[in-house]
């Protein structure tokens, strides 16, 4: 089984005292390919430095909307500058992570918004995926996408709306990140709509440390656990896990431009 792990925040402390090891026994069980995304200006670094010194690792950076008040106007120029700096660099593989979080009451939405078409534009003008955060926000997130067009798509991280809005997402090139939250039976309606998905649509992810499966409840995420998050979905499918990872590996690899897994 190959797998890529299109969505991980490694450079988090949480896994400063294991990384290494970590992403050892991942790739002993086939995940050999994994995102880093930034999520604020002071972590770009740290993110860059990481993906530098192991293999496999792909970085994506961005101004994530939970942040929001640690975001300044001069960071979309830093942000502008690093992918200047970085075009064409073989580790650079997107724009993220970014989008609209309207689950957080407390977050100004006319400034969520502006930072995202913001950054909704220097995906185009350096012709990179969008890695997107879209919580409670898909309507003003397919209008906007809508009006940029990227050219080369993206991916709604963590989706979890509807078949309509799945559909819309797929017109607009971009593929659907599925981790841990359609692993739990309780999803009810999650799960329904990841049975119906056309295979070449689904990219998998574990938002490490983040959105833990239900077969570890609990437990800090990690890629180690995408091989199970892998065979519960293509249970979920009436698929083999197998069929599922190529699927998605394929998926992942043709969107970041990467030789076919």
């Amino acid at each position: 089984m190959h797998l890529i792990d299109t969505h991980t925040h490694l450079d988090f402390p949480d896994f400063d005292a294991d990384r290494s090891e970590l992403l050892a026994r991942s790739r002993a069980l086939g995940v050999e390919r994994l995102v880093v995304l930034g999520v604020y200006r002071d972590n770009w670094q740290r993110l860059w430095d990481l993906t530098q010194r192991e293999a496999g690792l792909h970085a994506a950076f961005g101004l994530h909307p939970v942040y929001l008040p640690q975001h300044h106007p001069a960071h979309l120029q830093e942000l502008r500058d690093w992918l200047q700096r970085l075009a064409g660099h073989p580790r650079l593989c997107a724009v993220g992570e970014f989008g609209l979080d309207y689950f957080i009451e407390s977050l100004d939405r006319e400034r969520q918004q502006q930072l995202f078409e913001a950054q909704l534009a220097l995906a185009e003008e350096f012709e990179l995926p969008a890695l997107l955060h879209v919580r409670r926000a898909h309507a003003p997130t397919i209008a906007a996408l809508k009006r940029f067009r990227l050219k080369r798509g993206g991916i709604i991280h963590a989706f979890a709306g509807s078949y309509e809005e799945a559909r819309e997402y797929l017109r607009l090139g971009f593929r659907l990140g599925l981790g841990g939250a359609p692993t739990w039976p309780q999803a009810l309606r999650l799960r329904k709509v990841v049975a119906q998905l056309p295979l070449e649509a689904i990219v998998l992810e574990t938002d490490s440390p983040d959105m833990a499966p239900a077969m570890y409840p609990g437990q800090r995420n990690s890629p180690e656990h995408l091989p199970a998050i892998c065979s519960a979905l293509a249970e979920l499918r009436g698929i083999t896990p197998d069929e599922l990872a190529h699927a998605s590996s394929q998926n992942a690899a043709a969107l970041f431009g990467w030789a076919e897994e």
